[in-house]
């Protein structure tokens, strides 16, 4: 299973930056003026006391465009709900999943089919899960 340190934000803390307005993916524009700015805190931050921030460790969740070393923001006042990607604490360690909730069982799905290592992980009796809190965006290099 991937190794995450959560880091958590305080309630001071921005992260401001200037936005220079839309970027046309079709055909080009004229540049335009630097317009307002963009605080990325207020922008991917729903709620401070319970968003952490979590680094990418592994390659199980590739096709679920989470690659080693992408960030991500984590919120735990979320409610866990089908399909959804989640930090889970199951058994003593981190990993990240989509969970997919059915009537009599949950499953922590993987996202990377290219490599078989990675199997679904069936929830049992046997287990002890936490669903410690869901992904609800993804910070890429470029």
């Amino acid at each position: 299973m991937e190794k995450f340190q959560p880091y958590a934000i305080g309630d001071e803390q921005t992260a401001e930056f200037s936005l220079c307005g839309d970027v046309k993916a079709g055909f080009p524009s004229p540049a335009e003026d630097i317009g307002e700015k963009l605080d990325l805190v207020k922008l991917l931050v729903r709620h401070r006391a319970s968003t952490f921030f979590f680094r990418v460790s592994g390659v199980s969740m590739v096709e679920a465009d989470m690659d080693e070393g992408d960030i991500l923001i984590v919120d735990r006042s979320i409610e866990p709900y089908n399909n959804c990607k989640a930090i889970c604490f199951i058994d003593g360690e981190y990993t990240v999943k989509r969970v997919e909730i059915h009537e009599q069982e949950i499953r922590l799905m993987p996202a990377n089919e290219s490599i078989k290592k990675y199997k679904p992980i069936i929830i049992t009796p046997d287990n002890t899960l936490v669903i410690w809190g869901v992904v609800t965006y993804i910070i890429k290099r470029a």
